[in-house]
Formats: structure tokens, C-alpha cells, sequence
């Protein structure tokens, strides 16, 4: 695992987890917690690897590795991969893929050229409301998809003093909520509905200026305040809107912004068909909304899916019907998939470095229309 921080610490745990419900051809063993410079011993203690490593070069061509996870920022993700495919190494890899398309390229060529499986971290997909509402979507209970409405909502950088942060600066982030939150929007979109053709959109930096970070500073916190820090110029979006032209000739939008007062973590969709309609949002994320549009229509309205029976996809490893799952429960189930798909077991792993390099595409497409004011088709992005 290289990273110890807040994506480090969800995916020790899924991996803790993984054998305890799912049945998997693999005994997982964490073997090295890789960092740079704080200290990891504590890290390692608390979460049971038995290494602790600040050489990840090392570290991942090691013949007693068998998968790199590599949960650092995005800046740093390209190198690690294409070294870990290199050596031979399966990879599971926190999104924002790469901060360039023609990164994604390279790590998915890499690995490709290595015949290693890929995983990238877009872990709404394993929500079970999420994954039963492909389902419902491809049995052709929506009919004609008309709309895709996606919207990802977030407020911890309202304040101005917030630090300037690495998710602030585009040399390591790429983006602001275009790559953060944009990516697992259209990610969404993507696995539901299919991919997108044209965009145009707008985006929009609210705060100008922002501090340098000072002790403490983290990617939800702001750290020890300092009235005497430097500032210096925010490269990123605070919010970025897109109206999108689907493949598949539907019309929709895809929303980010982390200026939206009162929402956490507002990640939510709606569908709507000739034949039906859908709605989900993560903070009720057992739950989907469905409305039956062949009812006669005395008889329709959305209904409430608690999506927590055993015939719900993932459902039947956890708990008894009713009793809901967690955020954490979904890096589980996508950790279950990617070792099945290293067994060779199940439809191909999705989403991987090639899905990965489609979402930043469809970024780069988003910031492109918005700096030049006009419609971008996908295809111009190479």
C-alpha cells in the first residue's frame, strides 16, 4: 500500500475485510505500507502490515509483491503504475486516474504490455443501489433513456483561508472538482448509461488566492492557522457545470462544486426514460427511488428501494435484509471483483486504466469548452 493517509486508511481496511465475507482463490497479506515522510510505524501497527517502507521504487519490484495499491495523489499515480506494471504487479490505483489523458494512455498501455489486471478506484460503482440500478437500466425497465441528471456537491474549501493544498494546484491535482468529483460523476454516468460525445461547460474559481498550507493542513482539514502566510494563486476550479450530449442520444449534466453550502458528500443522479425513472443519492446510499412509468398512472410515483435484500448485487455477503452497509463496505466489494478478476473469475474488471483514461478525456473535453466558450466533441481531445 503506498499511502497512509485518509484513502490509505479505506483501503487497509478493505483489504482487512475482504476474505471475512467474500470467498476468494487468495489469502491477502498486508505485507508493506509505503510513505515519504511521516512517520508509519503507528500506521503499520494499527492496521497490520508487517513492513513499513519510505523507497516505494524498492518496494514495488519486490518478487514478494504480488498487488500495488497506490493511494497517493494524482500527480504520482502514472510513475508508480507503469513501474508497478513493469515488474509484473497487479495494480488497484485511486482515481483521478493520471492528470493527463495522454498519462492514462501510458499506464494502461504499460499494463497492458504486462497482462497485470488494473483497478481504478471509482468505488460508487459497488454501491448496491448503484450496481441495481444498471441492472434495472439494462433490462430495459427505463425504456429510451432521455436524461442523465449528475450532481456532486461538497463545501470544505468555502472558507478563503483554506490552504492551498495539493488538490488546489493543477501540477498535482489536475483539476479541481472537474477531476475530483467530476471523475466519479461520469464515472457514474458511464456504468449506467454509457459514454458521453460532446460537452459544453463552464468553470468557475470563486477564491482567487488562497494560503500556502501551514502544520497540520490535510485534504479536509485547513491545519494551524497562520494571519502571516504567504499567499499564492489558485490554478483549479472551485465548480464546474457541463450540459452533455450522451452516445446513446440522451441529454444531461454533470455538476461538481465544493462551494455548495451544507453538502458533505451530495453525490446523487437521476435518470429518466420512456418507461421509467430513477433516483439515488450517496448520503442515503441503501436507497433508490423508482418510478414505474407502465403503472397505470393512479398508481404512480417514486418508490423507496431499500436496496439491502440478498438479491441486491454484493448484498448477500454482509448482513441480514434491512441492515444497512457503509462508505467503507464499497471499497470491499470492489476489492472482492479485483481479485476475482486476477482469478480469472467474472465478466472483465471495470473500471480499469483504459476507463480511467476515457474519464480524464471527457475532463480535458470540460475544460477545454469552458476556456474556449464553445461545444467540444470527446474525439478532439488526443
Amino acid at each position: 500500500m503506498i499511502g497512509g493517509g485518509f484513502m490509505g486508511k479505506a483501503h487497509s481496511n478493505a483489504w482487512l475485510k475482504v476474505n471475512k465475507f467474500f470467498d476468494t482463490d487468495y489469502d491477502v497479506c498486508l505485507k508493506v505500507i509505503v510513505g515519504k515522510k511521516s512517520p508509519l510505524e503507528a500506521f503499520a501497527k494499527r492496521w497490520g502490515y508487517e513492513e513499513v517502507s519510505y523507497d516505494w521504487e524498492e518496494t514495488v519490484s519486490r518478487a514478494d509483491i504480488d498487488i500495488v495499491d497506490i493511494g497517493t495523489p494524482t500527480f504520482e499515480h502514472m510513475e508508480m503504475a507503469v513501474a508497478a506494471a513493469k515488474a509484473g504487479k497487479h495494480i488497484v490505483c485511486e482515481k483521478p486516474c493520471a492528470l493527463t489523458y495522454g498519462q492514462c494512455l501510458k499506464m494502461a498501455k504499460e499494463a497492458k504490455k504486462a497482462g497485470v489486471v488494473t483497478y481504478l478506484n471509482h468505488n460508487y460503482r459497488r454501491v448496491p443501489a448503484v450496481a441495481y440500478a444498471k441492472q434495472l437500466v439494462e433490462d430495459g425497465r427505463l425504456g429510451t433513456i432521455f436524461h442523465w441528471q449528475g450532481a456532486y456537491f461538497q463545501d470544505w474549501i468555502m472558507d478563503p483561508d483554506f490552504p492551498l493544498t495539493w488538490h488546489l494546484q493543477s501540477k498535482y491535482a489536475g483539476g479541481g472538482p472537474l477531476f475530483d468529483l467530476s471523475s466519479h460523476a461520469y464515472d457514474l454516468a458511464r456504468f449506467i448509461i454509457g459514454n458521453a460525445q460532446a460537452v459544453t461547460a463552464v468553470n468557475k474559481t470563486f477564491v482567487k488566492e488562497r494560503p500556502l498550507p501551514g502544520a497540520g493542513a490535510a485534504t479536509f482539514s485547513a491545519g494551524a492557522k497562520d494571519d502571516k502566510a504567504q499567499k499564492a494563486a489558485v490554478d483549479v476550479d472551485d465548480a464546474s457545470f457541463a450540459v452533455v450530449e450522451f452516445e446513446n442520444g440522451a441529454l444531461g449534466s454533470i455538476q461538481t462544486t465544493r462551494f455548495a453550502t451544507g453538502r458533505k458528500n451530495y453525490n446523487d443522479f437521476e435518470i429518466y426514460g420512456s418507461k421509467g425513472a430513477l433516483k439515488f443519492n450517496f448520503e442515503s446510499m441503501n436507497e433508490l427511488y423508482f418510478l414505474d412509468a407502465t403503472q397505470p398512472q393512479a398508481e404512480q410515483g417514486f418508490r423507496r428501494i431499500l436496496c439491502t435484500e440478498g438479491v441486491h448485487p454484493y448484498v448477500s455477503a454482509w448482513w441480514p435484509a434491512g441492515h444497512i452497509i457503509g462508505y467503507e463496505h464499497t471499497f470491499v466489494n470492489g476489492f472482492y471483483d479485483f481479485l476475482q478478476a486476477i482469478a480469472g473469475k467474472g465478466l472483465p474488471l471495470k473500471p480499469d486504466f483504459n476507463d480511467g483514461a476515457d474519464i480524464i478525456r471527457f475532463a480535458e473535453a470540460v475544460k477545454l469548452s469552458s476556456e474556449a466558450h464553445r461545444r467540444v466533441l470527446i474525439e478532439e481531445i488526443k
